[in-house]
């Protein structure tokens, strides 16, 4: 009998996985906005950018397997996706143009991208539909850098939704027309989300021992221990601009591709051994890994825009342990906070979407 792609262990696993990304993000942040010390962030390997590759192909493994066995037709995974961005993404978003406005027309404090906060009515419903990377735009919202990672993943959400629930000319056209909205950035990073499509595929055949599947886990451990140490992302960062063939359209947030596709690949690695390495172990702290994973999207967008409002508004010593476990705390409490809100967002959004799929007879149709 050939074990489930998505067994117990391997499901704490990802949410294991999923827990350290979100905490290796924030980690980078502090040295991005200068709250480590000079000392303190060469000291510490930043991981932000390979934490946000392993949420690509932990994405599309979650997702290829929900479509599989939970939404069974298209409408069932639009509103199951819209209703997980939205949940998270209504309140931080306006939350970050909220406080940003209130701090530049009270503190006057240098807000980054603070011309959108002169255009809410514009941009709030740009960032919502998720094209602050298509072509040549590169926006962010005010506070809200890590925003960059949702204007690729919810476009890959639609493409995987196209191809997946379509049939013959409406599912070319449709997978045409959203790589014609997304561009050439978009295009790159897509094999690493597919990569988890496919590891899900493979992982409901394959079959390892357990003691390759272990070594195969150490070695993927220490090639992303190795990778941080070395550090060749500057070198292979070069690479990949210079190649860039389109001089009118900045690669931006997708100029680390070929890294990211070295990153991929011990990713995979590290997810196609894990699932047979016998994790049994983590059911032991089933409930707290359970409960820490579910903030991890909550942690992983809002803690931006604590720094943000942290820096303007608190006087802060840069590299002091006090002042980095305070902030520390103030982001750890404000996810905390925010949580529940989320939570009972989705609900709401999940049934609201629902009936007006049902309205509009959406329920009915493209079944696979």
């Amino acid at each position: 009998m050939q074990p489930s792609p998505l067994d117990r262990p391997f499901s704490l696993y990802l949410d294991l996985v999923r827990t350290l990304a979100a905490c290796a993000v924030v980690a980078a942040h502090f040295g991005f906005f200068h709250i480590l010390s000079a000392r303190q962030a060469a000291a510490m390997p930043d991981f932000g950018r390979e934490a946000v590759i392993a949420f690509f192909v932990l994405s599309g493994f979650v997702i290829a397997y929900s479509a599989e066995h939970k939404n069974r037709t298209l409408a069932d995974y639009a509103v199951a996706r819209a209703a997980r961005l939205y949940s998270v993404v209504l309140p931080v978003l306006l939350l970050a143009f909220v406080l940003a406005s209130l701090v530049d027309a009270l503190a006057h404090a240098p807000i980054m991208d603070a011309y959108q906060l002169h255009k809410p009515w514009a941009y709030i419903p740009f960032h919502l539909v998720f094209l602050g990377d298509a072509w040549r735009f590169a926006e962010r919202p005010p506070w809200l850098l890590p925003y960059w990672s949702l204007d690729y993943e919810a476009w890959y959400y639609a493409l995987f939704g196209a191809a997946w629930y379509l049939k013959g000319r409406r599912r070319l056209v449709a997978v045409a027309l959203v790589l014609a909205i997304v561009g050439p950035r978009l295009w790159l990073l897509l094999p690493v989300w597919l990569s988890g499509v496919l590891l899900y595929r493979w992982q409901k055949t394959a079959v390892l021992p357990r003691g390759l599947a272990l070594a195969g886990w150490v070695l993927s451990v220490v090639l992303v221990a190795a990778w941080g140490w070395f550090d060749p992302e500057p070198a292979l960062r070069a690479v990949a601009n210079q190649a860039w063939p389109f001089p009118a359209i900045r690669l931006g947030s997708a100029d680390r591709v070929l890294a990211d596709y070295a990153v991929c690949a011990m990713v995979l690695l590290n997810f196609a051994c894990a699932r047979h390495a016998d994790f049994g172990l983590l059911e032991r702290a089933a409930t707290a890994i359970r409960r820490l994973s579910a903030h991890t999207f909550t942690l992983y967008l809002s803690h931006a825009v604590v720094i943000g409002a942290w820096e303007a508004l608190v006087p802060f010593r840069r590299g002091h342990w006090v002042d980095i476990g305070a902030l520390a705390l103030a982001i750890v409490v404000t996810a905390a906070a925010l949580q529940p809100l989320t939570e009972a967002l989705q609900r709401s959004l999940r049934l609201r979407l629902a009936a007006l799929a049902g309205a509009m007879g959406w329920a009915a149709r493209a079944v696979r």
